[in-house]
């Protein structure tokens, strides 16, 4: 779970019993780390020399799996970003162990306390990677963004380049990126509000020890750098989208927005936190005045982000627009091959468009059968999910029984009603008669057992207990 960190391993025991639980892979086989250390050499010899071009990283510090580099520049009033993206394919061959392992993981997933990976480290964190110690193999997508914030996409080759810097959020300074950077990104946002996207980029949690020997989950803002980051990866995929839907191929990201009941279960969450949303303003609206610096205002952000109706991956179909209402435009997955395994064909595929040449069947059968898998994948990293969720709230509340909380009842359904604790960002289930959603009540912690990863409350003066439920 990339959103929630745990500096001091106060969820060690929980997070080990849930990766025995999830049936977690552990290393990989002998046979696909042996195949890996022999694809890790091989030499790349289709890829054009741009060892020149001024690329640079930017990422968490501990990243080691890059999978983008960039540079900007410019073209008359039109910025076109270089963005290089890990050549997988070139290490990765189909049908051989390293790729049937992939088939079988689907996509890379993540704990507080470590990754599981799609691919061996040797290739992921080594000869894959875009590290600066090197030049390294990559498929050079070379996307243009007008004044307008349209992305369309110039270009694709097999390239070989050398990133100058591994840079890092919160680190970084203006001076070492390219100078388009900033300008790239307020273009990319322009045009998300007039397209009236809903995109959200969730604000990371950490399990923090407080004063009192107790655990809090803690918000940390995101730093500018991140959301301005995350602006090229989104040119990038929609560029590529376009591209592949004007070619009549592809693997789509699709999502449905929130439904009317969301909205109305998420204006009882503000209410919760004590967030003022006008009844005229839309969520679209109100979710751009959010500032994610504000703890109760970033846990509100976080229950935007979990209110979609499930986003998946659909193949090219005649007649139907992909469309992923969060972006409000056909979007693809084509950034990160080294923790997808979706982006390693639809990254093919851009390339196979851009050279003139055939499609590849693999690629082709791919995508009528990664939909499966992917979504296996994404459930699975939703119960981690979960999980992990479950297990913070019940540490973060263990050794508080009999303390009293204020809550608002957000929905219902026939399992009961849901709850929004007022002063932590906490959700459970409750089932109890005579509340309904909007209600505002007190509720008395009973029990809360992190082995369980489990919490209860009984609401004052009924009796009723309730107990946590994976959000």
């Amino acid at each position: 779970m990339k959103s929630l960190a745990d500096p001091t391993r106060a969820l060690a025991h929980g997070l080990e019993a849930l990766r025995t639980e999830m049936q977690l892979p552990g290393d990989f086989p002998p046979e696909v780390l042996a195949a890996a250390e022999r694809a890790a050499t091989r030499t790349p010899d289709a890829h054009v020399d741009r060892t020149g071009m001024p690329f640079v990283t930017l990422d968490p510090a501990d990243a080691t799996d890059l999978d983008q580099a960039f540079t900007i520049d410019e073209s008359g009033s039109d910025l076109l970003l270089h963005y290089a993206i890990a050549d997988v394919a070139w290490f990765v061959r189909d049908g051989d162990p390293i790729d049937r392992e992939a088939w079988k993981r689907g996509a890379t997933q993540y704990l507080p306390d470590g990754r599981v990976g799609l691919y061996p480290p040797i290739l992921s964190e080594g000869a894959a990677s875009l590290l600066p110690d090197g030049p390294r193999p990559c498929i050079l997508f070379t996307v243009r963004l007008d004044p307008d914030g349209v992305a369309t996409l110039d270009g694709v080759e097999r390239a070989l380049i050398r990133s100058r810097a591994k840079l890092a959020y919160g680190k970084v300074r203006a001076a070492d990126l390219p100078s388009g950077f900033t300008e790239f990104a307020r273009r990319m946002t322009l045009a998300e509000q007039r397209r009236g996207a809903t995109r959200i980029d969730v604000p990371e949690q950490e399990v923090e020890r407080n004063g009192h020997g107790h655990y809090t989950l803690r918000f940390r803002p995101r730093d500018v750098s991140e959301d301005r980051n995350a602006a090229l990866s989104l040119a990038c995929n929609m560029a590529v989208a376009t591209a592949l839907l004007d070619h009549r191929t592809g693997l789509f990201r699709v999502m449905a927005g929130p439904d009317d009941r969301d909205v109305a279960r998420l204006r009882n969450v503000a209410r919760a936190y004590g967030l003022v949303w006008p009844h005229c303003a839309t969520l679209t609206q109100f979710e751009r005045l959010l500032d994610p610096a504000d703890p109760r205002q970033a846990a509100f952000a976080q229950a935007i982000h979990r209110s979609g109706s499930g986003a998946r991956y659909q193949p090219y179909e005649d007649g139907v627009i992909p469309w992923h209402a969060a972006i409000a435009a056909p979007y693809v997955h084509a950034t990160a091959p080294l923790r997808r395994l979706a982006d390693r064909y639809v990254v093919q595929a851009a390339l196979a468009i851009a050279s003139g040449k055939a499609m590849p069947d693999a690629v082709t059968r791919a995508f009528e059968t990664l939909p499966k898998v992917m979504a296996r994948a994404d459930s699975l990293s939703g119960r981690i999910d979960n999980g992990v969720v479950d297990l913070a709230e019940a540490v973060m509340l263990s050794g508080r029984e009999g303390e009293r909380f204020e809550a608002v009842v957000t929905d219902a359904d026939p399992r009961g009603v849901r709850i929004q604790l007022r002063d932590a960002p906490v959700v459970a289930r409750l089932a109890a008669d005579g509340i309904t959603p909007g209600d505002e009540i007190t509720v008395t912690l009973v029990a809360a057992d992190p082995a369980a990863r489990s919490i209860s409350f009984a609401l004052e003066g009924a009796g009723k207990t309730l107990a946590s439920a994976a959000e």
